[in-house]
């Protein structure tokens, strides 16, 4: 209760839009992790790869603004898997358990 009466009342149910930006929000996490792991400059540009579920490159695809402008992403192609060499590349599990894959290497 408000301290002048009242109530609040919040919504905690999930939708598919923000699980969706949840996964976002979580492979950018994973990307940032990866690029600080492979000892890369705060403004270096990438070109970055994501595979996994269809959760994870549906909510990639979906929010494909949000994770290029994040992470300084030049290149960025869900679902695929750029060849080799990479500075870093790691599989992880993201959201409610939704299997993926990052690689990335300065641009």
């Amino acid at each position: 209760m408000l301290p002048r009466g009242g109530f609040v009342v919040l919504d905690t149910s999930i939708t598919p839009d923000l699980a969706a930006e949840g996964l976002a929000r979580d492979l950018v996490r994973v990307v940032q992790q990866a690029r600080r792991e492979a000892d890369l400059e705060v403004s270096d540009r990438i070109s970055l790869s994501i595979t996994g579920s269809d959760a994870v490159l549906e909510a990639a695809r979906t929010h494909e603004g949000l994770i290029t402008r994040e992470t300084l992403a030049t290149s960025f192609e869900p679902g695929t898997m750029a060849p080799g060499p990479y500075d870093a590349r790691t599989e992880v599990t993201v959201g409610d358990g939704e299997p993926a894959q990052v690689a990335l290497r300065r641009a």
